[in-house]
């Protein structure tokens, strides 16, 4: 399961309509036919007579001879002695037409159909490779895997915005759980249980690191983590990502080039309110020290830095969870915290080193009134506890910053929001 609080992530073997090629079989006289996997089609290593190509272009079998292609845009192509329709399809029905260029968010109106777009169908490759990226990544450096609960009586961030499971089953019986269970929203806290090794990877990516006091650990994860992840899904979605640099988001791949060939740059939250106090922009939304950062201010910082990934620390201490390390400085009181903001996007990563001193944790909950419904947050305080810190980046927050997506509806493949849950 990767990425994602309150959904597992569910692997299905498919090629959409931007390859035609979905499944190629040869045949052998008075043999069972051999399977060919459509990188051996593509890559010409199989070329020959009786090849046999299933694929969606109106769900279609061809058989014929696979051939090289005289054509400089294509390696192959299958000269066709039969045509099979296996599902036909009316193209005056069909909602996407083969010479429109439908926008996102046409597609996104038909959400059992536009994994048929190339723009829909690049997206899911992209993800998949995105997913296996920062499996990688964290396996090659020490970490592992833990599956934290999807249904939790914790609410992580203390605001009291979780969502609590419905339906008859709960209605009947409200102590289902002898307690209230939500659907989380973080597997932060679970993670703190697990933090001698672990990864857990939801749609929101978490990490835990133990045994470290310093903010620039954490900086350094998140940003070996991003360049690692993207120039593998660079190297193996060249055509994909390429689909959407040139056709949906054109331009954009200057900004990727640029985020991987600079350093990420580290600024402290008082300096980014001095430079949004200084700018001659128009916010929205108040800029004085102890305000929250609005996707406004961080896109706008990430511009004035040179519209590349930029590390904002030490935020204001009351804008920041209860397990946020207290840094003890005054007269602004702040908190040991580390956002990075991204082009495009603002906020991709959020993350903290923990509060280690059971009087201060304990003070903050208390002051609170969590210290009852914390009391096992606490004992890892009490029992062994150590220096750690972790952080949680958006999956799909982070598609979009590569491709360029603006609105994150469209790099998911079920959106769920406010009055829309199609399928």
């Amino acid at each position: 399961m990767l990425l994602a609080v309150a959904n597992s992530l569910h692997f299905a073997s498919f090629v959409p309509v931007s390859r035609a090629v979905l499944l190629a079989t040869r045949h052998y006289c008075k043999k069972t036919a051999t399977k060919l996997r459509v990188s051996e089609a593509l890559s010409g290593s199989e070329l020959g007579e009786n090849v046999k190509v299933k694929g969606w272009v109106s769900a279609i079998e061809v058989t014929g001879t696979l051939k090289k292609s005289p054509h400089p845009k294509q390696p192959v192509e299958l000269e066709a002695h039969q045509i099979h329709v296996v599902g036909e399809c009316n193209p005056v029905d069909f909602p996407f037409k083969i010479k429109e260029r439908h926008s996102l968010e046409y597609i996104r109106k038909l959400p059992h159909l536009r994994c048929r777009t190339n723009a829909f169908s690049s997206l899911l490759r992209v993800r998949s490779e995105a997913t296996a990226a920062i499996h990688s990544y964290f396996k090659d450096n020490g970490f592992i895997q833990i599956h934290t609960p999807i249904i939790t009586s914790n609410d992580c961030e203390g605001a009291g915005e979780l969502f609590q499971p419905s339906g008859p089953g709960f209605e009947e019986d409200e102590n289902f759980f002898s307690v209230p269970a939500f659907l989380t929203v973080s597997g932060q806290l679970h993670l703190e249980v697990m933090s001698g090794r672990h990864l857990a990877e939801f749609f929101m990516v978490e990490a835990e690191i133990s045994f470290t006091e310093s903010l620039e650990d954490l900086t350094k994860v998140m940003e070996d983590m991003f360049r690692s992840a993207t120039e593998h899904v660079l190297a193996h979605c060249v055509e994909d990502v390429d689909l959407f640099h040139r056709h949906v988001t054109p331009g954009h791949r200057d900004t990727v080039d640029a985020m991987m060939s600079k350093s990420f740059p580290v600024i402290s939250y008082s300096e980014a309110i001095d430079i949004l106090t200084h700018s001659s922009e128009d916010f929205t939304f108040p800029t004085n020290w102890g305000c929250d950062l609005m996707t406004e201010h961080e896109k706008y910082l990430v511009k004035h830095c040179g519209n590349v990934p930029v590390f904002v620390t030490d935020y204001p201490y009351d804008l920041k969870p209860f397990y946020a390390r207290d840094n003890q400085d005054r007269p602004r009181h702040t908190a040991a915290a580390v956002d990075l903001l991204v082009p495009g996007v603002g906020e991709l990563c959020g993350g903290s080193l923990r509060e280690e001193r059971l009087d201060l944790l304990q003070a903050r909950l208390e002051e609170a009134g969590l210290e009852e419904t914390y009391s096992w947050y606490l004992d890892l305080r009490r029992f062994g506890s150590v220096p750690h810190g972790g952080f949680g980046l958006g999956f799909e927050r982070y598609l979009q910053c590569i491709l360029g997506v603006d609105n994150i509806k469209d790099v998911i493949p079920f959106p769920r929001f406010s009055h829309s849950c199609q399928l």
